[in-house]
């Protein structure tokens, strides 16, 4: 089944005390292929983190939002 992108908007002065602060900056090149790895082979821990959010650069936001909704158009 196709992963659906969801986007939170919330506003940056909103702070949640149980939310922890990013700490670890991590290319998309090394982080895709250990996601991708543990989706295939079911791995339990990645149900863990399902709910977190993460940031994205706004070009990357608009590039996954063109390539989600051409992928919904019939071919």
């Amino acid at each position: 089944m196709a992963a659906h992108l969801r986007v939170f908007a919330e506003p940056f002065e909103t702070c949640d005390p149980d939310r922890p602060e990013p700490a670890i900056r991590v290319s998309l090149r090394d982080l895709l292929p250990l996601i991708a790895l543990a989706k295939r082979n079911n791995y339990l821990w990645l149900q863990d983190f399902l709910e977190d959010e993460v940031e994205i650069t706004s070009d990357l936001y608009e590039v996954l939002q063109a390539f989600s909704a051409c992928r919904k158009t019939p071919a």
